[in-house]
């Protein structure tokens, strides 16, 4: 039975092949307006997309992402809507597709990670409660020179007030805080590792960087052995830092340090941080209102406390003996009070450095905590915990 010699009709059609006469006309139609040809499966993709994004958009979208290649969706929309606020920008979903449709995104794989549970920076509401200080993994420049990285910012504000090459040795970390102090003015808190010159295995981790620190009224937050994740601010900044700066380093020192110049202003001044409302750090930061002091105090005791200066080799005098305390106060004065239990608490301004035996005979120091020693730093924290104030008899 066929239509074009007259046999039969469309509605006897559709019936012996079990489809509506709609379809069949549709079927028909499309024949003969375009042959067996016609009767392939075409796409039901829309013709026209009247809710599509603009052209416009997407060149500038496209355009901002060349320009700043290493910056998600969200940041290139945070800095376009504040350049051309009258475009109509669409969601960072969006952004996402449109600069994958543009070969601008390589997929990488997911890894799926465990919410911490600790919230480390929860006390740095406001710009200087706590600055993040450490050293980037190091790694060798072209000509073979080995380059650390020395990285201080301030947590809540996501400020990188420094990342400058330097030996990671306390003269010249000391001298760059001392700049950065009188320039900023003073912290209340600094967050480091239990790495070198950061802390030591003395007594209670100090070396005479902290020391120095601690001096200044600076409280000394450390982050525990193998704990990356609670310094993560700052880590996520050296990941941002390594892929943006030093992924193939530079021909010499002097070229990564103009890299890392270059980083600085931009993560500044320029970057959107979402976890700042997608505004760049400079909007956020302001100075220490404590400055730098002209004269640094010398720490004080209470009159409850036996006052003690540690000498060259690190030992203090006590009960016609010599005592090793640390000799990274050597110098300074610690301060050493009875408890009840008729041992001694020796301390440094407010930092308990461990426990002189009642013969006098032995000091227990409470040392920085590492890996495999929780317990016997639990235990050292028990020995103390009727400690209340300075009158602790």
């Amino acid at each position: 039975m066929s239509l074009e010699r007259g046999e039969g009709s469309v509605s006897a059609l559709c019936e012996r092949y079990g489809i509506s006469r709609e379809t069949g006309h549709k079927w028909l139609r499309r024949w003969r307006e375009g042959g067996f040809e016609a009767l392939r499966d075409s796409s039901r993709s829309p013709l026209t997309r009247p809710q599509g994004t603009a052209a416009a958009v997407v060149e500038a979208l496209v355009a901002k992402r060349r320009e700043r290649p290493h910056w998600g969706p969200r940041k290139l929309l945070a800095v376009l809507r504040e350049e051309q606020p009258e475009m109509a920008w669409p969601a960072a979903s969006t952004a996402g597709e449109l600069l994958k449709r543009a070969g601008l995104v390589a997929a990488r794989r997911r890894v799926r990670r465990a919410e911490p549970l600790e919230r480390p920076f929860a006390e740095a509401v406001t710009p200087n409660d706590e600055w993040a200080i450490d050293f980037k993994g190091w790694f060798r420049t072209g000509d073979g020179r080995r380059c650390d990285p020395l990285t201080v910012s301030d947590t809540a504000s996501r400020m990188l007030l420094e990342c400058r090459i330097m030996v990671p040795q306390t003269a010249p970390v000391a001298g760059a805080c001392e700049q950065l102090f009188r320039s900023f003015g003073l912290p209340r808190r600094l967050r480091m590792d239990n790495g070198t010159p950061f802390a030591s295995r003395g007594a209670a981790g100090l070396t005479r960087l902290s020391v120095g620190w601690a001096k200044l009224g600076i409280e000394l937050a450390r982050i525990e052995p193998g704990e990356p994740s609670q310094n993560g601010r700052h880590e996520r900044m050296h990941g941002t830092l390594q892929r943006e700066t030093a992924m193939t380093p530079a021909a010499s020192l002097a070229a990564q340090q103009g890299r890392f110049d270059a980083f600085r202003r931009e993560y500044n001044e320029e970057r959107p941080h979402e976890g700042l409302g997608q505004v760049p750090p400079v909007r956020l930061w302001q100075p220490s209102p404590r400055p730098y002091p002209g004269r640094i105090a010398e720490p004080w005791y209470p009159a409850d406390h036996q006052v003690r200066r540690v000498r060259t080799d690190g030992t203090i005098r006590w009960r016609g003996g010599g005592l090793f305390i640390s000799e990274a106060l050597t110098g300074e004065p610690i301060g050493l009070v009875e408890l009840a239990s008729g041992d001694w608490l020796a301390r440094f301004i407010d930092i308990d450095l461990g426990v002189v035996d009642r013969r006098g005979e032995s000091f227990l120091p409470f040392a920085a905590a590492r890996p495999g020693r929780r317990k016997r730093q639990e235990q050292n924290k028990e020995t103390v915990s009727h400690v209340s104030g300075p009158n602790c008899q």
